[in-house]
């Protein structure tokens, strides 16, 4: 009775909980324990970054957020569940943000990378990216189908609406969420990979798979996990903890002759941050390191 009336109210809870993991309380899971007990606790891990981001030839000061959550995710519909059903996925999500400002006007840019726990793993099962600045904004989606389902939205008249179906290639946004979960998954060698959305969009490059390269470097409490593309001269370099929860130190990017865009970790927290919304937890922000 009583484990009846706790699954009762944690079905209540997850109906107004907002961002909240809509299984933190529900972890019978065929994942390791260590792993459950770090990420179904009901809190997403937040890590706050120093950013010198490259933009039009210059460096950028600029702040850089990784928020890691775990949630239930409805397979066919690609979208966070409102409600636990046996037949959900549970994720990882990654909502990595980047804010800097070029001259007299800001940029926004989010991607979001849903990476599943349970079943097929090979890939993320949905990414979405958006950049905002004041010559307008951009859009763009991968769903996980029997293909890559990418439709891409902008205000540039050489990009436009655009749909591309893709063979299933790397992901270099999933990258970021497999470290996160098991090192030893990432792709080591040559191969195809789609690069980031930010960087395709930002460089109005098309969507489709490079020739790329990676390799993972250990030294005594770190890994870096190096990726490069010949034909991009691009190069994405993630350092993070040998150990797990393996957070996240820092990154570094190199696209052909610009400035290194280069991010250091400020902090990194555990925190309910959808319940912390009211003035009384604006001071929350300064423990971030966020202004």
């Amino acid at each position: 009775m009583k484990s009846l009336v706790h699954l009762l109210l944690v079905t209540m809870l997850i109906g107004i909980a907002g961002c909240q993991d809509s299984k933190s309380q529900e972890v019978n899971r065929n994942i390791p324990a260590e792993f459950k007990s770090y990420w179904y606790a009901g809190e997403a891990e937040i890590t706050t970054f120093k950013l010198k981001q490259s933009r039009y030839g210059e460096l950028r000061e600029g702040t850089a957020l990784l928020i890691f959550v775990t949630e239930d995710f409805l397979p066919e519909k690609q979208v966070k569940a409102d409600n636990y059903e046996a037949a959900n996925t549970s994720v990882l999500k990654l909502n990595f943000v980047k804010k800097f400002v070029t001259g007299v006007y800001p940029y926004s840019i989010m991607q979001s990378t849903f990476y599943p726990l349970e079943g097929n793993k090979e890939h993320a099962l949905k990414i979405s990216t958006s950049i905002q600045e004041w010559c307008g904004h951009v859009f763009m989606q991968l769903n996980n189908r029997k293909k890559f389902e990418i439709k891409g939205y902008s205000y540039f008249e050489s990009e436009g609406d655009i749909t591309v179906s893709l063979p299933k290639k790397v992901l270099e946004n999933e990258l970021w969420n497999m470290l996160r979960v098991d090192p030893t998954s990432l792709p080591i060698g040559s191969f195809e990979a789609i690069p980031s959305f930010e960087y395709l969009r930002l460089k109005h490059k098309p969507v489709k798979a490079f020739k790329a390269s990676a390799e993972l470097k250990q030294d005594e409490i770190t890994y870096t996990y190096t990726i490069n593309y010949p034909e991009l001269h691009r190069k994405l370099s993630i350092t993070f903890m040998n150990t797990f929860p393996y957070i996240i130190q820092g990154f570094t990017e190199q696209n052909g002759s610009e400035p290194k865009t280069i991010a250091k970790r400020i902090t990194t927290k555990m925190m309910p941050y959808w319940n912390q919304n009211s003035n009384k937890h604006e001071k929350l922000r300064s423990e971030l390191g966020l202004p």
